[in-house]
């Protein structure tokens, strides 16, 4: 049997935490001094908190060892798969054509006022892609879409990253969230329960941000003039999704926030554009170097098209709404609970005494990854049968094969996701997180403000929201706990502040500045000196939002 201590570096709290914060720091010296790809990194990084753990923490090897199997085993299934079907679920739009019908709808609904386009493709469609895929899509394919309307690169790049940090916290059907949940499961009893707590809370900070969002991009795109042409359609996207996201997240499946705030902020600004025409649209058009409105080519789109781009979104609306509000007991009772081997039965105790979550759960009818899938099928049937002439190229071949094709594109970041999991779990069994948790307890009433800096560095590191929720969300849950100036503070604000770090150090993430200078043509270190202050600031919003929730604000809370 192996026990945890918080203190087993010569008895000194200070120098435990010291030391378990070590593969935390191989993995930030691999992945941005060395520059090695994000999966040799996590490798590294798991391999140095093996041995610390035997080493360090005097952890028996065999049980580090198979502790590191489990958390691969929950990166695979069911964040992984979570993922690899939400980026499927976009690949079969993509397959059947109607993707393209979805930026010509766009086009239409703007009026041939760029700004307006640009923001519902980055914001209302970027925001629909991070909450189905994440990991990246958005900014890649709202990028290229930006790019086709004449946005010039360096803005276009600049636009899609801040765009992209309101959904995140929701991304990939809440998969960041979850993860939290699930990371302190151990300590709460009810990952679903924290889980659901956590997006609760989130649901007042996240759309603080969100309904600022859309102005800032219009004075990306076009300065003062922006600002002042489009300021009410900016206004109606943004205070649309900011209530839709906040309602759904604490009195819906929180699973399909942003999907559902994007439609909303979507459908908003359709209605609103019916009653409202952009105002010096020629000359946006002059200073973008394109055509009068009467010049540029008309679009074909008709509502029957229209409807079938905006149906697979529609759907997974449908299908989760049914499984989570419906018959979520019924998908529930189909979990399997597998004692992980060598390690269950009271093989490992935390430093509390108690179990540190040995019990994997197979939850293959009740994760969102099988609802995703459902959903991918349903839309690959109707678009098989509504193939009109010919215009569009869809069977249900295509679609299953496309599964196939997902997965192989997804294997080095789904190997990154697994990796990062095995070395959460290890430096969670071993006691190397609560070591670092206890002792920044210690910063008393400070923590709170600078909670979402671990968020935002473990993001800013991974790339991945999902990835700092794994590494620090088991940290922050432990530092509130035995933070005698939090007592009366729930410590899931702190997961919570956890995510919302994350969710502003997207931006700045080597994965996303990649994938938008892949997109745009740019170099990574322009578009990082263009985005970063913003990501600062942002940060800097959030660490006092939090603060004030901990302190003055905690009558607000859920």
């Amino acid at each position: 049997m192996f026990q945890a201590l918080l203190d087993p570096v010569m008895g000194n709290l200070g120098l435990s935490a010291l030391v378990a914060c070590i593969p935390l720091v191989a993995f930030f010296i691999m992945l941005l001094g060395v520059k090695a790809k994000a999966h040799i990194s996590a490798v590294v990084a798991l391999v140095v908190a093996l041995i610390v753990a035997i080493i360090g923490f005097q952890m028996p090897a065999d049980l580090a060892l198979v502790s590191a199997t489990q958390g691969a085993a929950f990166g695979a299934f069911p964040i992984v798969y979570i993922i690899c079907m939400a980026v499927w679920f976009y690949e079969v739009t993509v397959v059947s054509g109607r993707s393209e019908d979805l930026r010509k709808f766009f086009d239409q609904v703007g009026g041939g006022d760029i700004r307006i386009q640009a923001m519902m493709i980055a914001f209302c469609f970027g925001g629909l892609l991070e909450a189905l895929a994440g990991f990246g899509a958005p900014i890649a394919v709202t990028a290229t879409m930006i790019l086709a309307l004449g946005v010039k690169p360096k803005k276009a790049a600049l636009a899609v990253l801040l765009a992209n940090t309101a959904p995140v916290a929701y991304g990939a059907v809440a998969t960041p969230i979850t993860t939290a949940g699930n990371m302190v499961a151990n300590v709460t009893g009810d990952a679903a329960g924290t889980a659901a707590h956590v997006a609760a809370i989130v649901g007042y900070q996240a759309p603080v941000f969100a309904m600022f969002v859309p102005f800032i991009l219009v004075v990306i795109l076009d300065g003062k003039q922006g600002a002042k042409d489009c300021w009410l359609p900016a206004f109606v996207v943004g205070i649309s999704f900011a209530i839709t996201q906040w309602w759904c997240s604490n009195h819906f499946a929180y699973e399909l926030t942003d999907v559902i705030a994007s439609l909303v902020g979507l459908a908003a600004i359709v209605v609103f554009m019916r009653f409202w025409k952009p105002k010096g649209v020629d000359g946006v058009r002059e200073r973008f170097g394109l055509p009068p409105m009467a010049e540029s080519e008309q679009s074909d789109l008709n509502a029957g098209r229209t409807f079938m781009a905006l149906v697979p979104y529609l759907i997974v609306v449908v299908v989760f709404g049914v499984c989570k509000l419906g018959i979520p007991g019924i998908l529930a009772q189909t979990d399997i609970k597998i004692p992980w081997p060598l390690i269950s039965g009271g093989a490992i105790l935390s430093a509390a005494g108690s179990d540190p979550g040995t019990t994997f759960n197979l939850n293959l009818l009740s994760t969102p990854g099988t609802m995703l899938l459902a959903a991918g099928l349903i839309t690959a049937l109707v678009y098989t049968l509504n193939t009109e002439n010919g215009r569009y190229s869809m069977t249900m071949g295509a679609a299953i094969k496309a599964i196939g094709s997902t997965f192989y594109r997804m294997r080095f970041s789904a190997l990154t996701i697994v990796l990062v999991l095995s070395l959460a779990y290890v430096m969670n069994f071993s006691g190397q997180t609560i070591s670092i948790g206890d002792f920044l307890s210690g910063s008393g009433p400070v923590f709170p403000a600078i909670s979402p800096v671990l968020g935002w560095v473990g993001t800013a590191v991974t790339g991945s929201d999902t990835s700092a929720n794994a590494l620090f969300a088991g940290l922050q849950y432990s530092a509130a706990l035995s933070n005698p100036a939090l007592s009366g503070v729930t410590p899931d604000l702190f997961l919570a502040a956890n995510t919302m770090g994350g969710v502003v150090g997207k931006m700045i993430s080597p994965q996303s500045l990649a994938i938008a200078a892949v997109a745009t043509q740019e170099r990574e270190a322009d578009i990082m000196k263009n985005v970063l202050p913003w990501s600062i600031a942002f940060l800097v919003g959030t660490c006092i939002l939090v603060a004030l929730q901990a302190s003055v604000l905690t009558f607000i809370l859920p």
